[in-house]
């Protein structure tokens, strides 16, 4: 019995891989309705370098590469919003170096892939603590927004210093503070109040969380938004994951029925 039959998240199987591009075509292949937004834990880069006898960075660094293929392919697909989780609030627990080199790749990155964002039509923002952030991060992630804020393809989301737990806790401040202030009833707040308070206020929730590198959990990320999300779990380490492995999810995806509390006699009808 499947993982879809038993209702549990998706874990795809070895060696399962669709086409990546329909045959003899620069088009995607066929995969059904897909999601409006994704969100991606990028899991397994130290994983990849140390069983490469590599240094951990090594392998951040070879990250860097199905990072620019998710985004490319997202808007080969049309999907409308993709959020990923680059560093955790939990990562700065991480040794030192690491840390710093992985700050260092961060500002390499936003100078270096700017011009394929742009051609991509993709509008970048941070998501998080950037106030964490040394100063020099800081400009570099303004200054891309602002630089790529006319772009409407795709809206990508860098959670970076990001915990799904202080993201709830932040957007109740803000909700407290505009009860306090008279703007708002505490008595009549609706979902829609609360949500505006978020990281991703002005987005749709997730419809597709993936996370590479063989663990089945969320770890922190998009708490409130990933309520209705389908889980989809790779074992491939994110230094290996390829347009193909995201073309899997995709088709996962388009193969489930999202009921949304209904019966399916009901979304039939």
């Amino acid at each position: 019995m499947s993982h879809a039959q038993l209702g549990r998240p998706a874990v795809a199987p070895p060696d399962a891989h669709p086409m990546s591009h329909a045959p003899g075509t620069d088009e995607p292949p066929d995969v059904g309705p897909g999601p409006a937004h994704v969100a991606i834990i990028m899991d397994g880069n130290g994983r990849w370098a140390l069983g490469q006898g590599r240094e951990r960075n090594a392998g951040h660094q070879s990250g860097l590469g199905p990072v620019r293929t998710v985004i490319e392919e997202s808007v080969r697909h049309g999907i409308e919003a993709l959020t990923l989780f680059a560093f955790s609030s939990e990562n700065w627990a991480r040794p030192a170096d690491e840390v710093a080199a992985i700050m260092d790749l961060f500002c390499d990155a936003l100078d270096r892939e700017l011009p394929m964002l742009h051609s991509n039509g993709v509008r970048l923002r941070f998501i998080g603590d950037l106030a964490a952030l040394e100063p020099r991060l800081r400009a570099r992630a303004a200054e891309a927004t602002a630089a790529t804020a006319a772009n409407a393809r795709l809206c990508l989301q860098l959670a970076v210093s990001y915990g799904g737990r202080q993201d709830i806790l932040t957007a109740a401040r803000r909700l407290a503070a505009r009860c306090v202030s008279g703007e708002l009833n505490s008595s009549k707040l609706t979902m829609d109040d609360f949500a505006s308070g978020l990281a991703l206020a002005g987005l749709p929730d997730p419809d597709l969380f993936i996370r590479t590198g063989g663990e089945q959990r969320i770890s922190n990320f998009l708490l409130w938004n990933l309520a209705y999300a389908e889980l989809y779990f790779t074992d491939t380490l994110w230094p290996d994951f390829s347009a193909a492995d995201f073309d899997l999810a995709l088709q996962h995806f388009a193969g489930r029925q999202r009921r949304f509390g209904l019966t399916p006699a009901q979304l039939a009808s």
